[in-house]
């Protein structure tokens, strides 16, 4: 098969590459360096491949307060990579199957969150201009398979995490910066700030199983939206406990500062369908998923 990968370079596309990788199989991995999705005039370049499969990583993203700082270019640098690719794929590659990423981010706060939900009422104020332009994808998609008769797939992502997380460049999402935080700390013998509480409720997978998981249900279903995700969550509090006992660091020594961002009080999605869709799927056992995480961050972080 010929399938082009966007974000190819990113945490998630370096797994999807590894997995779909095969003597049978032409990839095309892109990633911002080499091919800036925002410029429509780029995918002449791809003029003369037919593509049997997109996988639509890329996002102009990071986590943190990412958002709060930069909603406009947020808005205006998505809503161009997701446009130039929705066009070029209707136009250009319309046998080809479209299968993008979507966010939990664009659901609001709460448990149980399902997704006949997802193009439903509005993400969180910080979140609007990145949780709209998932939205958007996703009815972009939407409208051009009514209209042109094309597939897609779009899967909404929860939280990942995983030994190749990449940590020097851009701020991690929470699990990783607890372990981060909880490492260093550890190493110079000081005590952890973590951000909020402690008791915002926080979902959170292994990439090999989001991975696995995606290149399984691309093959079930098409023209469908589905979450995936662990189907449990845990408080900040409790993340950081079972990091500090894997890496024999006193939960004591953490400090909860209220004043600090600190995004929903909780947030869980519904996995239903995707059990009805994959009931024999078996995930990595979390402690084990957590210590290899540890162990990758571990040959990364340079502790001064």
């Amino acid at each position: 098969m010929k399938i082009l990968i966007t974000g190819g370079s990113g945490f998630v596309g370096n797994i999807l590459y590894s997995k779909l990788f095969n003597k049978k199989n032409k990839i095309i991995s892109l990633s911002s360096k080499d091919f800036d999705m925002r410029i429509q005039n780029n995918f002449k370049k791809l003029k003369k491949i037919k593509f049997d499969k997109i996988f639509h990583l890329a996002a102009w993203t990071q986590a943190g307060d990412f958002s709060i700082k930069n909603p406009g270019l947020q808005w205006v640098n998505n809503q161009l990579i997701n446009t130039n690719l929705l066009n070029w794929w209707q136009s250009e590659q319309p046998k080809a199957k479209l299968i993008s990423i979507g966010s939990s981010c664009v659901y609001p706060s709460g448990k149980n969150l399902m997704e006949k939900d997802y193009i439903k009422g509005m993400p969180r104020e910080e979140l609007l201009a990145y949780g709209m332009s998932k939205k958007m994808l996703h009815i972009g998609k939407l409208s051009l398979s009514q209209q042109f008769k094309l597939k897609y797939l779009s899967v909404v992502s929860s939280t990942l995490y995983g030994p190749n997380y990449p940590i020097l460049d851009r701020t991690p999402h929470f699990i990783i910066d607890i372990i981060k935080k909880i490492l260093i700390a550890k190493k110079k013998n000081k005590k952890v700030e973590l951000w909020g509480s402690g008791n915002q409720r926080r979902e959170s997978m292994h990439i090999e199983d989001f991975v696995n998981q995606l290149v399984l249900c691309e093959k079930k279903i098409s023209n469908d939206i589905i979450n995936i995700g662990p189907g449990f969550d845990f408080t900040i509090k409790q993340w950081a406990k079972i990091i500090c006992k894997i890496v024999n660091y006193d939960f004591d020594k953490i400090l909860f500062n209220k004043n600090k961002y600190t995004g929903v009080k909780e947030k869980k999605m519904s996995v239903l369908k995707l059990k009805k869709t994959l009931p024999n799927y078996k995930s990595i056992e979390l402690l084990k998923g957590l210590d290899q995480t540890i162990q990758g961050i571990k040959k990364k972080i340079i502790i001064n």
